[in-house]
């Protein structure tokens, strides 16, 4: 998107004068702007790693530390100017070999990080970071778990096997209450994990009927049986915390494969999640209908398949504000759960049923009302917000962050003749975004904000 070009200073002057004026006498005529944007630095992954895990990392293909921007999060008593963040399960890629696609690991160590960052200047500047370990201390790594059910491991040149590890996990996700303790989101499974202030796993919700044995974690199969269908590399992408932090409500980034993988391509139904925290249980399940892809993202490469829902933030008892989008647009809705169908335990959650969930054209005839949802913000068309965007926090009744996922500027699995990763200068940032209508926060939400 072109920003619009710098003006002599009189007429900006002028032109603010004007603005200021007719927001005076309309109030309407205030619109949705990137008020700061700040970039994530340059560290090279091994000087980081290493200081957090000593020795841990011996080559970083030259790759720089990234994917911070898998989620964001800043809770209501949490400085303005901090926010924890969370990346994902490190450098990694596609290769394509014998007409078919190797999920390669450039830095196979890589353990999943929790930071702890603040906005200063033009720059993002790492106050704490947390390593994600098991109950033993030892890295759970970012490693696939279960041969069948995940992608096999290579190494960045797609030539060499590396090993499936049980207790490795995609964490895209995270909230964190105010005793200190984490909620992650992770794709694997997919599952909840909790994880303590210091970053140790205290447990891992999995669905019912998958076998994850030998893990340095408790591990509880509480999910409903048909997440075992997610798509590889789409399951829970974004998590949410309810003011009283009672409940947890988590997106499933894509369709599942339900039926199979073409109905789950071609599909517009995903779901939505709510899970009790005291009695770790899964208590509501919501459909949640994409648009359509033509419509909302117009780019010719796009289909279907490209939908996804990245992020989620609790604004009030009934409603949600979800991310949805492509590589290129992304859209924030608010979502009514209150006017939506409840479908856990139904026959939506039964494999056997046909057509299934995801099958389903026009949900509301099969009486099955999906989320109710209002368009809050188009980011797409804000001046100076960059592709992928994956995280969302809230600051106050009028004001937004974002970050984006710069897949630590890896994800083309292209090296030079020294074996190295090029990439293309992608940064994770965070943009505070000024909204032109207030967001729907409880009063006692919007004081301690």
């Amino acid at each position: 998107m072109q920003c619009p070009s710098k003006k002599p200073k009189n007429i900006v002057v002028g032109l603010w004068l004007v603005w200021i004026a007719l927001l005076i006498a309309n109030p309407s005529f205030a619109e949705d702007k990137v008020t700061e944007i700040y970039t994530f630095p340059n560290i090279p992954i091994k000087q980081f790693h290493n200081k957090v895990l000593p020795g841990s990392v011996a080559n970083d293909r030259k790759i720089l530390l990234g994917s911070v921007g898998s989620d964001l999060w800043r809770g209501p008593k949490d400085p303005r100017d901090e926010f924890w963040m969370v990346t994902d399960r490190g450098p990694n890629g596609q290769i394509k070999v014998n007409g078919t696609n190797r999920r390669t690991f450039w830095v196979p160590e890589f353990n999943p990080m929790i930071l702890r960052v603040k906005t200063q200047g033009k720059e993002v500047r790492i106050l704490e970071a947390l390593p994600i370990v098991g109950q033993s201390g030892k890295p759970v790594t970012g490693l696939p778990n279960l041969q069948g059910m995940n992608e096999t491991p290579y190494n960045y040149s797609a030539q060499e096997l590396l090993n499936f590890n049980p207790n490795g996990l995609d964490t895209e996700g995270l909230v964190r209450t105010t005793a200190g303790d984490f909620w992650i989101a992770e794709e694997y499974s997919p599952s909840l994990v909790h994880v303590d202030r210091t970053g140790k796993v205290l447990k891992r919700y999995i669905p019912e009927g998958l076998k994850l044995e030998d893990t340095d974690y408790p591990v509880a199969n509480v999910l409903p049986a048909i997440y075992g269908k997610r798509k590889i590399n789409r399951g829970f992408e974004g998590l949410a915390l309810s003011n009283d932090e009672k409940t947890l409500y988590v997106v499933l980034q894509s369709p599942l494969l339900n039926p199979d993988r073409k109905t789950g391509d071609a599909s517009r139904n995903t779901r939505v999640l709510v899970f009790d925290i005291a009695s770790e249980k899964v208590t509501a399940e919501y459909a949640y209908r994409f648009d359509l892809s033509s419509e909302f993202d117009p780019n010719s490469k796009n289909s279907p398949d490209e939908m996804k829902l990245s992020g989620v933030a609790f604004l009030n008892p009934t409603t949600l504000l979800v991310l949805e989008r492509t590589d290129l647009i992304a859209k924030l809705y608010s979502v009514d759960i209150s006017k939506a169908t409840n479908i856990l335990n139904t026959q939506w959650d039964d494999a056997k049923t046909a057509p299934a969930l995801e099958a389903l054209h026009d949900p509301a005839r099969a009486q099955v009302r999906v989320l109710p949802k209002s368009l809050v913000v188009d980011l797409s068309s804000l001046c100076g917000m960059p592709e992928k965007i994956e995280g969302i926090a809230l600051l106050d009744r009028h004001t937004i962050a974002v970050a984006n996922d710069n897949d630590f500027d890896s994800e083309d699995s292209k090296y030079d003749a020294e074996v190295n990763d090029i990439g293309k200068g992608k940064k994770t940032q965070i943009l505070v975004i000024s909204l032109a209508k207030p967001l729907p926060l409880p009063l006692d939400s919007v004081a301690a904000r």
